[in-house]
Parts: C-alpha cells; structure tokens; sequence
C-alpha cells in the first residue's frame, strides 16, 4: 500500500520529510481513516507514510493562562472523553468523540486526523466549529494560525498544503455561564457515520433572583454537520436566539431557521428533504434540553474506554523508532514472545498476525473497522488491528486471543462464553472476547449498560448478542 515507511521521534524530523517528499507523502497518528483510503484505492499516489506517534508531548490536553483549551496533534477521541477539562468546559466535543466509531477506534483515531479529513459528516468538527476553534498548520517554512471556518474549502478540502502538519487545536474554555451539548442522528446507536448533527452553545446573562431559562441568551452557536459541502454554522439562529429566553416559541424558531440554513444531498443514509427536517427537530431538541439542564444527554460519568487497568491514561510507549523501507525489520512481542517480521512493511497488523506470525485466532472480518473481530490489545488498549500499520507494531507489546488464557487454564471470559453457549459459527468470538476481557479489567464487575458501551465496535451475525452479554455478565459477577 505504501513504499516508505518513517517513524519519527521529533516534528522537526516529520516537517522535514514533507518538505521533501510533498504530496507523495501522508502523515499518520492515528490511521484509521487513511488505512481505509489506502486499503480501498481512494488515496492515490502516497509512496511515503510519516509516524508522529513516537513523538514526546504531542497527545497533551491543556490549559493556559488566557483561557484557551489545547489539542496536540496525538490526542485521541478517548482522551477527549476521559478528560475533565474537556467534559466541564468543553462539553459538545467531549460528547461528539464519545459518538465516533467505537472504543477500539477511539484509542486510536485522533481529533486532529478527523478535522483534515475534513468530511461534512466527521462528529468533532461540529463542536470544534461552534467552539470557534483556530488551528495551527507548520512547516519548515513556519506557521500558520487559521479558524476552524476559514479552514475548509469543500467536501475533503481543505487550505492545507503538501508540506504542512497540523500541529495544535486551540479553543476558549467555556465559562461558567456558558452551556452547549452536541447530538447526532445516525442510522443505529453505535459505529454509525452521521445523517446530520448540531452542536449548540449558549451563553448568558445573569439577572440575579431568576432561573437560567429565564436569562437573557447573551451569545449563541449553532453548528450543522452532514447538511452541506462543509460543517456550517446557522448565523440567522445564532442572531434570533441573541438577547433571547428559551421560551418554546423561541425554541421552535431557531429550529426552523436553522433548516434554513441546511442543503443536505440524497445518499445511502437519509434523503435530503429528511435531514433537512431534521435540522430543525435535532436543533429544538437540544435546545429544549439545555433548557432543562439535562445537557451531558447520552455521556456516562464513567465512560468505558478499553483502556485496562491503565489509571485513565492510555498505555503509551517510547521505543527506538524504527528505518524506513521494505526491509526494516518489525520486532516487537507477541503475547510475551518476540516476534520479527522483514515482510510486512506494507501490511496491517492484522495482516502481519496472520501471514507472518501465523496466529490466526485474530479474524478479518471487514478490514474496515466495522466488525471487531480482529480486536487485539496494543501496549495495554484495545484497537482494531486491521486499521493499524504494521510498522506502528515495531517495539510494542501485543496480546492476541492465542494469548489471553494461560496452559491449563481458560480466562474467565471464555470459560463463560462456553458456559451460557455464547458461540454459534464461532467467527467473532475472539473480537468479543477480547473486548470482553478489557472491559472486565478496567471494571472487573461492569453494569449492562457498561458490557454494551463496551462491545458496541463487535459485530455477530448469528447469536443475536443475548448470550454474549450472559457471558459477560456471568464472568464479572462478584464471586
């Protein structure tokens, strides 16, 4: 799929091969959109693939001493959700990561890949648009600082050049009289691409002896995705809400003019005239529930990330980058054994599993990071390993399905899926029970709603789900 393949361990090292190689050359954090592109043939003419992921400092969240948030370029959707900066002061964002893809491709995919992909229908860039974020594009040429607004040029493009890496999001902290969520419409409940969202922030004004629904609307945004060529703000609401009360009334017509605002198109998901009609309820409703103080909506307070036992934080390792080419050997260890591989430098893990070190527990399903059969833990978290480069492996500690019992004795989650008769065919146990068994490690005793957050990115087409959430329950049942 690509030629080169470099690891790099400073932005300096990475600006200088862009400054080099141009438009023949991708940067990667995350990858689990550019894999797709790659691996479907709709990104062309990449030979040289450049790996920010070993670069120290780059996955921070931050505050300064002006008020305003920071995203470094390697800050994933599970970081976002996990975040209490983020949750308390940037609710919408911290709500539209928890709606992309599923736990596996949030401890990879990155706030800041999803902005340059620059779909209409990518999740964070609504909020990040009502945020009135401003990003800061680099090269060896220096920087850059451009509005999340002034950033996208239509469907997939943006003012990016060749040679530049983003490099920080940047936003104001909400204030305390500040309130915003964000809501999505999509086709199911999980791993669903948007038919359209809305993120909406409101700012008041405090008359003292009243309730906020009574306040004055002080500043309002309201941001579209999926309704246009780009995410699009709705200036006409944002105006009429202004100086405003969250009466119904007023509530119905902002909605109203935001769907003035939409042009949605006829695709696979909803048909225009249904988006646009639903510009104007999903508006009404997250207004109405702003208005009720009911704003964290769909959140959990304790969301289930696939993290383990890591104390919150992502399992992140520094190791010796490796060279580029087809002949740079990968070596890293599979469950407690070192592997090495000189023929996959092309590959996914997935791929690099099977082929090369021959452990075929791991399945391919989809290649797509739609089924989670080929779920395996990477230095400590769950990931879709079809979606993560082979060379991104090299120096990293793998655990795959061969590798979760012990000899002589089955984890307690595939003694259970036994046990409740949880395997029909038997082609997505492994993805299950690897998600499973992350879960039972970061919560050894998980609610329902927690088994489900967990396995949303696990797909079965024959067992109909009822004797897989059993099994988990029988396995993180208090002994």
């Amino acid at each position: 799929m690509w030629h080169h393949y470099y690891t790099v361990t400073s932005l300096d090292e990475a600006l200088a091969l862009l400054a080099e190689r141009q438009a023949t050359a991708r940067i990667i954090a995350g990858a689990t959109d550019l894999m797709l592109e790659l691996e479907r043939g709709t990104r062309r003419g990449v030979e040289t693939l450049i790996d920010v992921t070993r670069v120290p400092g780059q996955a921070e969240i931050t505050l300064d001493g002006a008020g305003w948030i920071h995203l470094g370029p390697l800050v994933t959707h599970n970081q976002c959700v996990a975040s209490k900066l983020i949750v308390e002061h940037a609710l919408p964002l911290a709500q539209a990561c928890w709606e992309v893809g599923a736990p596996q491709i949030r401890n990879r995919a990155t706030v800041a890949g999803n902005v340059i992909t620059a779909s209409p229908a990518n999740d964070t860039i609504t909020p990040l648009m009502a945020l009135d974020a401003v990003i800061t594009l680099t090269s060896t040429r220096g920087q850059r600082q451009v509005p999340l607004r002034e950033f996208y040029l239509g469907v997939r493009r943006t003012v990016m050049t060749p040679d530049e890496l983003l490099t920080d999001i940047a936003f104001l902290a909400l204030p305390a009289h500040a309130k915003g969520m964000f809501i999505k419409l999509g086709l199911r409940r999980a791993q669903a691409i948007s038919m359209m969202n809305v993120a909406v922030i409101l700012e008041w004004d405090w008359v003292e002896g009243h309730a906020r629904t009574a306040q004055l609307i002080r500043n309002a945004r309201v941001a579209l995705g999926a309704v246009a060529p780009t995410i699009v703000r709705a200036p006409a609401a944002e105006a009429y809400l202004a100086g405003k009360t969250l009466t119904a009334e007023t509530i119905a017509q902002a909605g109203l003019l935001a769907q003035a605002v939409a042009q949605p198109i006829d695709d696979v998901r909803a048909p225009a005239d249904y988006r646009q009609d639903m510009v104007r309820v999903i508006t009404q409703r997250a207004l109405r529930t702003i208005a009720q103080d009911a704003e964290q909506g769909l959140l959990p307070d304790k969301p289930v990330l696939l993290w383990g036992a890591h104390a919150g934080q992502p399992a992140q390792k520094i190791e010796k980058p490796n060279g580029p080419g087809a002949v740079a050997p990968i070596v890293m260890r599979v469950n407690g054994r070192e592997v090495t591989t000189t023929n996959a430098h092309d590959k996914s893990l997935l791929r690099l599993l099977r082929e090369e070190a021959h452990l075929t527990g791991t399945k391919e399903g989809c290649a797509e990071g739609e089924c989670g059969a080929c779920t395996v833990f990477m230095d400590g978290a769950a990931v879709m390993s079809c979606l993560v480069p082979a060379p991104r492996a090299h120096g990293a500690q793998i655990v795959t399905i061969e590798g979760l019992s012990t000899p002589g004795q089955l984890h307690p989650l595939q003694q259970a899926f036994i046990d409740t008769g949880a395997v029909q065919c038997g082609y997505c146990t492994p993805g299950f029970i690897m998600a499973g068994a992350k879960l039972l490690e970061e919560r050894p005793h998980p609610t329902l709603p927690e088994i489900e957050q967990a396995l949303t990115g696990n797909l079965c087409r024959c067992t109909g789900y009822y004797k897989i959430l059993a099994a988990l329950a029988q396995a993180g049942r208090p002994s």
